[in-house]
């Protein structure tokens, strides 16, 4: 679509974003991307990241209440990014499990037998200089999908290119960083396997 290569163009002049790829490559074939989420332009910033014959068959999660506020915002997060609006659910393991529970059908759904997926485990936007701790979902949907890889990315500066309360971007460098994939361990615990996916991130700061 020429909308969609446009976008990732402009996303990619923005934010000046340099690529690197260490221990793994871009692939084809189904995946769970997993990033530390910092601004507004995370989705579209890794989604341009990825090569033209991959990025169609990545679809970013994102919040339903932000990205359906304009008839834009819609449009685009829709048609162009397909990506996976879900309601923001309580953590799975409280009294919300049944709408977690949903939200993670959705994304299976979502993915079918093709698709990859790109999700912020964090569950909401930081700051910039930690990457919080990791909500329940991933794991939930790792139990679901046991055979998919799970590739980290690690998102340097967007956090300064579009603000908390800001609208337009202001052009800085950044950098998009794919790491070694990883995978859910047999019997490992929902505790162990999400700090161990949050340090695979944070690893990569320093890569």
């Amino acid at each position: 679509m020429a909308v969609a290569r446009a976008l990732g163009w402009l996303a990619r002049l923005i934010s000046g974003a340099r690529v690197r790829w260490i221990g793994s490559r871009p692939e084809a074939h189904q995946r769970i991307y997993f990033a530390n989420h910092t601004s507004h332009l995370d989705f579209v910033v890794v989604w341009a990241s990825l090569p033209v014959q991959i990025r169609f068959s990545v679809r970013p999660v994102a919040a339903r209440d932000y990205w359906t506020q304009s008839r834009w915002h819609l449009y685009f997060t829709e048609k162009v990014f397909r990506a996976v609006l879900i309601n923001r659910a309580p953590d799975l393991e409280r009294d919300g499990f049944r709408a977690g529970e949903a939200v993670i059908d959705q994304m299976v759904e979502a993915m079918g037998e093709r698709d990859s997926l790109l999700v912020f485990p964090e569950g909401t936007r930081g700051g910039g200089q930690q990457v919080g701790a990791f909500k329940g979902g991933l794991y939930h949907l790792c139990l679901r999908k046991p055979d998919v890889e799970l590739v980290p990315v690690y998102l340097e500066n967007l956090n300064r290119i579009l603000p908390k309360g800001e609208v337009l971007p202001v052009p800085i460098l950044s950098s998009v960083t794919f790491g070694p994939a990883i995978s859910l361990e047999t019997n490992e615990s929902k505790r162990a396997f999400l700090e161990r996916a949050r340090a695979a991130v944070c690893a990569l700061k320093e890569a």
